[in-house]
């Protein structure tokens, strides 16, 4: 029987949060009456959750599991979990429990009613430092100015989805993937579903700054051109600056006042600086155009558990694409 609901986690080394996972997640699905199944993706965990993974499988038939033969990373892994999945709606959930199960619940009912999309957005972030809470807000402002209006503020990978947006989703073929703008960018009836954000339930973030920064780069990269024109801009800065520069030298030369040559070699560093970032800026669009065109797999699988012999699964590594 076809499941109505596929739930996707993610993990990467969840060996203190897998079992309580399981456990709210299956009281959650088992209390809404309809046929459903958790799909666990081993994001290339070196810790214990790849056995533990196989035990729940082994035991529980509503689990099944993907395990990537290397890391790929957690929006990778979200997405080989869509890719496997085969719920008439798809929800995506950590495994580190912050975002409660408790309430699909109400997301599978706003989708009864017709959303197609319900995204959580977060009231409240317990257990965030001061620091991350800061950077997300405005990330998420700097994203909307740059990409449009259509990416909501304070959400994550959190959602539920009806069939026909993850398939969607599914036939954009970029590795780059900002798995929440792509969600945004394909439209459909979305609404948002208020929740508070609990803290991790065990263990530590596998989300330190450099992946969020790597992650927030993909977001702002991959919808929006706009920081390639930040070269345009600081170059008639500088032709701005130069020719102020020119004329105050002048003028110094003509007035005596020799000690205002001492501003031209910091106008040349912070000119020369400049430069360097608008090449940067570029060089990092050319960067990902050389990561799509190898057309390598966006994830390799070793091996999976807990599907059935006649159900037809995608081979290792492929990606759906339109």
């Amino acid at each position: 029987m076809r499941p109505v609901f596929s739930v996707v986690v993610p993990c990467y080394n969840e060996e203190d949060c897998i079992l309580a996972t399981h456990g709210r997640l299956t009281a959650v699905m088992a209390g809404m009456g309809e046929p459903y199944e958790l799909l666990f993706v081993n994001d290339g965990s070196r810790d214990a959750t790849p056995q533990m993974l196989d035990e729940l499988s082994a035991r529980d038939p509503m689990v099944k599991v993907v395990h990537f033969a290397r890391n790929a990373g957690h929006q990778a892994a979200v997405s080989a979990g869509m890719d496997y999945a085969s719920g008439e709606a798809v929800v995506i959930i950590d495994a580190d429990l912050q975002d409660p199960p408790e309430v699909i619940p109400e997301m599978a009912r706003l989708w009864r009613e017709g959303a197609q999309v319900v995204y959580g957005k977060r009231k409240s972030r317990a257990g965030e430092g001061l620091l991350k809470k800061w950077t997300a807000k405005w990330f998420y402002r700097l994203l909307r100015k740059l990409a449009g209006d259509a990416f909501p503020e304070d959400t994550g990978d959190f959602r539920l989805a009806d069939r026909k947006v993850v398939d969607v989703v599914k036939a954009m073929p970029e590795h780059a993937r900002y798995l929440r703008g792509m969600f945004a960018w394909a439209g459909f009836q979305q609404v948002p579903l208020e929740y508070d954000r609990e803290a991790r339930f065990a263990g530590e973030t596998h989300y330190p700054l450099k992946k969020m920064l790597r992650l927030a780069a993909n977001g702002v990269m991959s919808f929006s051109e706009k920081p390639l024109h930040l070269a345009l801009w600081l170059g008639l800065l500088w032709l701005l600056a130069g020719g102020v520069t020119l004329l105050i030298l002048l003028v110094s030369e003509l007035m005596g006042w020799g000690t205002m040559r001492l501003g031209l070699p910091v106008l040349v560093c912070l000119a020369a600086g400049s430069i360097l970032l608008a090449i940067w800026i570029v060089g990092a669009y050319l960067a990902r155009v050389y990561e799509e065109v190898k057309g390598r797999p966006l994830y390799v699988v070793a091996a999976t558990r807990g599907f059935e012999p006649k159900e037809t699964r995608l081979p290792p590594g492929a990606r759906v694409r339109s």
